[in-house]
């Protein structure tokens, strides 16, 4: 019985040790997705009427997920702590749903990448061709498009050398460097969905086998 009774407190223990490292990552998936979304090479896009929105998206689901495991850590917690069957069946379903997200954001951002780069190439050609119809009018979309990817134009930077950053050196085709930013970010996404959905699988293990040790420690007695 007493070696029983410590390993349930070591599982516990072990328990409390993960949702502590569960919360922290949380919070760094959220700061992550934030950092992506608003102060890396996609920020300038939230304020015009045509941002990627497919881009955002796996973000979106990664920051919610973000917060969904801080609070499902210290939800963790006082299960652990308390030792109630209830509440660990309920932290194991919120992990199965961190767990469904994280692979989702995953998924999308490797296989959904060649999308995602199209449709932001092609909202690059679309600000290119409207600056070229109009270029008294200027262009603040491809403007933001050759500082953001730091390139200008196309086969050439002539025809638009006017929206181009100063400080670049060089030409640079903006379709080559939107592919190898875009896929770059996408990538990072994906590692770090896939890579906490495979720590999620380790607190469903840990809180089904506290679980199961509760039942059988109140059984016994």
């Amino acid at each position: 019985m007493g070696r029983f009774r410590g390993g349930l407190r070591c599982i516990k223990y072990l328990l409390l040790g993960f949702n502590l490292l569960f919360w922290l990552a949380g919070s760094a998936v959220i700061g992550f997705g934030l950092w992506f979304r608003f102060g890396g090479t996609m920020k300038d896009f939230s304020s015009e009427d045509k941002s990627p929105e497919y881009f955002y998206m796996g973000l979106y689901v990664l920051v919610g997920a973000g917060a969904l495991m801080m609070a499902v850590g210290f939800f963790g917690c006082c299960g652990a702590m308390r030792e109630s069957q209830c509440v660990l069946g309920s932290f194991f379903t919120c992990l199965l749903v961190i767990f469904a997200a994280e692979v989702t954001t995953g998924v999308f951002a490797f296989i959904g990448k060649g999308v995602a780069i199209r449709h932001v190439q092609t909202m690059y050609e679309e600000a290119y061709n409207d600056y070229l119809k109009d270029r008294e009018r200027g262009n603040g979309t491809l403007i933001t498009f050759h500082s953001t990817f730091q390139c200008c134009g196309k086969e050439s930077s002539e025809p638009v050398q006017p929206t181009c950053p100063k400080e670049l050196l060089g030409p640079k085709n903006c379709i080559d460097e939107i592919e190898a930013i875009i896929s770059v970010k996408l990538q990072l996404i994906g590692i770090v969905g896939i890579g906490i959905a495979g720590l999620t699988i380790f607190g469903m293990i840990f809180s089904m086998v506290l679980c199961c040790a509760i039942r059988t420690s109140r059984d016994v007695i």
